[in-house]
């Protein structure tokens, strides 16, 4: 399932406390939607590593009570104790089999020794698949039993969609959409140790934006994407100056245009970034102008981003002649 319809069904199961376990490959962005999640509906969120714990860390330690003569566990700080939110239990079956029994009964019961979760809080689940080259263990089948199971996959649409609203560099977003394929470049057979992920392309970002002399560039991307993808993608932002004036396309509605399929990606990725950081109708209406004489398909391109962006089109005069135009090619 993609992170799109995944975010839409794990927010309607939280909000029904059911717990859900979310799979996939690393580096492909299962935390951040649960972050998401927590993020957009305002509620709290605690996120265990269990893999780095032990079996007590989760029941407690016991102390004698010397009023009851008996002895009791005393509850980790760091499980809620009110209000609501998501407890997140990171790489699950990446914890020792001890660890996950003691999970289980916090699953199973919503309580492990003394403690007992607040109703407010739902539970959710995420670790890689057993295929993946982590450290895996199996996961017992009543444990399994107990979650509403999703497998999280890579779509480069909607990818973009998200990297367009974290305001990836442009040329990132723009390569992507040139190569599709460099988004995800993990093989569970290889021992590569670099290799390109959405969160991997993240750091690509980060380091972009850095006081990185350009000579090490190369050398920093490839620890963080590998070295065949690092050479593409530094070879495709080369094309950038060949991009005509994008402010002028929008203050205008004119400006040159292009054959060549890199540029047009990489013009058509910074047409919408620049319409989205300062939109305002005009721009829009330039930028449509601009698009009806664009290769079709690139045309097509700019305005399904905006649409997925929450641009509204309907009241634009250019959106109508647009549609006059290409609208053949949504059908």
């Amino acid at each position: 399932m993609i992170a799109s319809n995944l975010r839409i069904s794990i927010t309607a199961l939280i909000e029904q406390k059911v717990p859900t376990f979310l799979w996939g490959a690393p580096g492909i962005g299962k935390s951040s939607i649960v972050k998401q999640i927590a993020k957009e509906k305002k509620t709290g969120f605690i996120d265990l590593r269990l893999a780095l714990m032990d079996p007590t860390d989760l029941k407690g330690i016991p102390f004698y009570d010397k009023e009851s003569h008996t002895a009791l566990w005393a509850p980790p700080a760091f499980l809620p104790s009110q209000g609501e939110g998501i407890l997140f239990l990171d790489e699950l079956n990446s914890a020792p089999p001890s660890v996950q029994a003691s999970a289980y009964q916090l699953i199973l019961d919503r309580r492990v020794g003394e403690y007992e979760l607040p109703s407010g809080w739902a539970i959710v689940a995420a670790g890689n698949r057993e295929g993946d080259r982590g450290v895996t263990y199996r996961m017992p089948s009543p444990l399994a039993n107990r979650f509403v199971h999703f497998e999280m996959e890579v779509d480069v649409d909607d990818w973009r969609f998200w990297a367009y609203e974290k305001e990836l560099d442009t040329r990132i977003i723009a390569y992507i959409s040139y190569k599709n394929e460099h988004l995800f470049t993990f093989d569970a057979k290889s021992d590569v140790k670099s290799f390109a992920t959405p969160r991997s392309w993240e750091y690509v970002d980060s380091i972009l934006k850095s006081s990185l002399k350009e000579e090490l560039l190369l050398d920093c991307l490839s620890g963080a994407i590998g070295r065949d993808v690092s050479v593409g993608f530094l070879s495709f932002c080369k094309v950038m100056h060949k991009l005509p004036d994008i402010q002028n396309i929008l203050a205008s509605g004119k400006g040159e245009q292009s054959d060549e399929v890199d540029v047009l990606y990489a013009l058509s990725t910074g047409l919408v970034s620049a319409l989205l950081k300062e939109y305002t109708l005009e721009r829009l209406e330039n930028l449509l102008l601009y698009t009806l004489e664009m290769r079709s398909e690139f045309a097509v391109m700019v305005v399904q981003d905006l649409q997925r962006n929450g641009v509204n089109m309907q009241s634009s005069q250019a959106f109508k002649k647009w549609v006059e135009k290409f609208a053949y090619l949504l059908a």
